[in-house]
């Protein structure tokens, strides 16, 4: 880190995300330098072996250990006030990492209902595949939660809030319950990213992200990361050196210029989701909204508790189901039709055809996921004309 080498103060997140990880090359270099190679040249055969073996530290190949990836990974870090983090080529790969690092053949994983629809088919179809069960429970109900855990539960998984109703998880009471049977709570912490929520602090043991939404903020690229100790990450840091789901030194390089403005931008991300939320919640063709700020959503109080804002995601059931939905979509006229989300430039997706497309009808039903609603990602445009675009269409239910 470029700070002072007397220097022992604390320095506050603004600061961690703008100086932490960089140290200058002999060239001088004022912005962080993208490493394109795919290995590292060494003085002599001894330094080689050294390296290979262990003995040193220092770059080896690309892989598992690059410099841009690295500042990436420390930076990520220190936002998240943990110990390490390991980078990934995407945040179903961080998943992956996590489920391939720690279980195995008769292990048992209790995971939320409320999750992205490739978390739910990576336990169901593949994960399962290696012989360890899942069973799938309400995010908010904690005797669910309880009564799910056997002797040989291995891994708690939640996102919260959750994808795409904003439910919201006591992750304090979560780790309890992973904890008093030793297992592992890992936390996809995506949707408010470490500006709003530090998941750690609240007992998580690990915490993974897709670097693709809010940590990259304007839709570029791929990426992924797990947070967590030295100890449990090494682990992590083994499957992906071996296994090569690596995140590319671009990306990384494209990550950490993202995480230079990422509480800035969380913090307008949220601020026009509420009034975003509250015009919603206000209008006759719309019969529910979920977001965590609004007072009277079941989670209001516990985000609040654990989270310093509420984020950008609003969604929201129209009348009319399908029919209704698809008129607001289509009706847009700037907002980005994409399942994409955490982008500068607002998007607009319809939940039961795109991103929970492939779950079961029965699987939609207990996540909660109706023909009616629609999901926004509220970007950094004016929120009234954000207001307005989806108004054209909510005119017309």
């Amino acid at each position: 880190m470029l700070m002072s080498r007397q220097d022992d103060i604390e320095y506050q997140p603004d600061t961690l995300a703008i100086r932490t990880g960089h140290t200058r090359s002999f060239e001088g270099e004022h912005a962080e330098p993208i490493y394109l190679t795919s290995s590292f040249v060494y003085a002599n055969a001894a330094e080689a072996a050294a390296k290979f073996s262990g003995q040193e530290a220092g770059n080896i190949y690309s892989r598992f250990t690059n410099p841009t990836v690295a500042m990436f990974e420390k930076r990520l870090a220190a936002l998240e006030g943990a110990e390490r983090a390991v980078a990934t080529s995407s945040g179903m790969a961080a998943i992956m990492a996590v489920a391939m690092s720690f279980l195995k053949t008769g292990d048992h994983v209790v995971c939320s209902r409320a999750v992205f629809g490739s978390t739910v088919s990576l336990f169901e179809k593949y994960v399962a595949k290696f012989g360890v069960a899942v069973d799938f429970v309400d995010l908010t109900d904690l005797a669910a939660w309880q009564n799910a855990v056997k002797p040989e539960t291995r891994l708690l998984f939640v996102e919260s809030p959750s994808n795409p109703l904003a439910e919201v998880a006591d992750v304090q009471a979560l780790a309890d319950i992973a904890h008093a049977n030793d297992a592992l709570l890992a936390i996809d912490n995506s949707f408010c990213t470490p500006a709003l929520q530090q998941p750690i602090k609240f007992g998580a043991d690990l915490v993974v992200y897709s670097a693709t939404k809010y940590l990259d903020g304007q839709g570029r690229a791929l990426g992924g990361a797990v947070v967590g100790s030295h100890k449990l990450l090494e682990e992590v840091f083994g499957y992906v050196r071996t296994t090569g789901p690596s995140m590319s030194p671009f990306n990384a390089w494209v990550f950490l210029k993202g995480l230079e403005t990422l509480r800035l931008r969380m913090r307008a991300h949220s601020e026009g989701a509420q009034k975003l939320a509250e015009f919603l919640n206000a209008h006759d063709k719309v019969e529910k909204v979920y977001y965590a700020g609004l007072p009277e959503h079941a989670g209001h109080e516990l985000a609040a508790k654990q989270q310093s804002g509420f984020g950008g995601i609003v969604s929201f059931v129209v009348k009319g189901g399908r029919e209704g939905a698809w008129k607001v979509v289509d009706h847009t006229q700037f907002i980005s039709i994409t399942g994409n989300l955490g982008d500068a430039k607002s998007t607009i997706t319809h939940p039961a055809t795109t991103t929970h497309g492939k779950l079961s009808a029965e699987a939609k039903q207990a996540a909660g996921i109706c023909e009616g609603l629609i999901r926004v990602s509220v970007g950094l445009e004016d929120i009234d004309d954000i207001i307005r675009d989806l108004s054209r269409g909510l005119d017309l239910i």
